[in-house]
């Protein structure tokens, strides 16, 4: 699953980044880093881009970006 699969108010944790090695460090920097939880919160009017809650941050992602991070969904065995 990955982060643009989540709806509003679903919570996940960060598994793997597949994006080229400047978008990674850069989502590493603002705190998207494995294992850490991560919880949707609203898309923006025209669906694109949604924001996210990470680490007490509301950030927004782009759909195109989120698509390239794995995630898991709290309580998923």
């Amino acid at each position: 699953m990955y982060l643009a699969d989540l709806k509003p108010n679903e919570r996940a944790i960060i598994g793997e980044i597949h994006h080229d090695e400047a978008m990674t460090r850069r989502l590493w920097d603002l705190g998207f880093t494995k294992g850490t939880p991560v919880e949707a919160l609203q898309a923006s009017p025209s669906g694109d881009p949604m924001a996210y809650k990470v680490r007490e941050t509301v950030f927004a992602i782009r759909q195109k970006d989120a698509k390239r991070i794995e995630v898991t969904l709290v309580g998923d065995k």
